[in-house]
């Protein structure tokens, strides 16, 4: 009774713990992207849960059904003959199960691969994230400006991101925005993004890369339109010009601030010729 009683306690106090968390990021969106693949993640995880519950209450069951009995030393069990009903309900519902998460998976894919739906007839913002160890450099060529560890985007635009890498391969993620993909050294990706609410985001390299990679992170503001182009038009009037030599000791290993530039390093360290992740 006192192991009952322990147990109890303990699973009252997890979650009691646990109902005072955060939301997790990828389950709060504020991207169209992002409600997409929030969505397949509540969907996969309400079939997972119908699946464990029925297989806990079927074990339950049998436990108690044919739990051990006092039988004569001479007793043997009854010979029981498979059932084929039994077999195809086992085999045929899981491969349902497959095929329909298959089906959803890529109508999804196309959906995240793609500008979003509700953003296709406005112009898309181009910004081309550069990742070095351990720190990640964004330009804007469009507007000639750059930043270092910090982006601001507008909202309700979509938002093109062309991502490479000055070192090893890297991951791009803003959790709430969408999901995550390869920045490589030889090749350009694009990640069609975009943010709904404004706020305040939190960005990372989500793939290992060397002893800073914990820190190699970034701040993401999401901002109307207007509070956008005030911001780029400060950016010029106040930051220094980035140069080649500037941008050669952003590129050594270590951990830097934000920083704001005007101009951008493509212009004499154009990023690879060959471009992946256009559908």
């Amino acid at each position: 009774m006192k192991k009952i009683w322990i147990s109890f306690i303990c699973f009252f106090t997890i979650t009691t713990v646990l109902t005072g968390c955060e939301p997790l990021l990828v389950l709060d969106p504020k991207g169209p992207q992002g409600q997409v693949q929030a969505k397949d993640i509540m969907l996969s995880i309400w079939i997972m849960s119908v699946i464990l519950i029925v297989v806990y209450v079927i074990l339950a069951y049998m436990l108690f059904k044919f739990r051990a009995s006092k039988q004569s030393a001479d007793y043997k069990p009854p010979y029981i003959k498979g059932s084929t009903m039994v077999e195809i309900i086992c085999v045929g519902i899981p491969v349902l199960i497959v095929i329909f998460l298959s089906i959803v998976s890529v109508q999804s894919n196309n959906k995240v691969e793609s500008t979003p739906a509700e953003y296709k007839d406005k112009e898309p913002l181009i910004i081309y994230a550069a990742t070095s160890n351990w720190k990640w450099h964004f330009s804007y060529p469009a507007e000639n400006i750059e930043t270092v560890n910090y982006l601001y985007i507008p909202v309700d635009r979509p938002i093109e991101f062309k991502l490479y890498s000055y070192g090893p391969i890297t991951s791009f993620w803003i959790p709430q925005l969408g999901g995550q993909k390869y920045a490589m050294s030889d090749m350009v990706n694009t990640l069609h993004l975009g943010a709904n609410t404004p706020g305040e985001y939190m960005g990372r390299n989500a793939s290992f890369s060397g002893k800073g990679f914990a820190e190699n992170t970034f701040r993401v503001e999401a901002v109307h339109q207007e509070e956008f182009h005030s911001w780029v038009k400060d950016i010029k009037n106040t930051s220094p010009e980035i140069t080649e030599e500037k941008f050669d000791t952003l590129l050594k290993p270590g951990h830097v601030g934000e920083a704001s530039f005007n101009g951008t390093h493509l212009t004499f360290y154009p990023a690879p010729d060959s471009e992946h992740g256009e559908h």
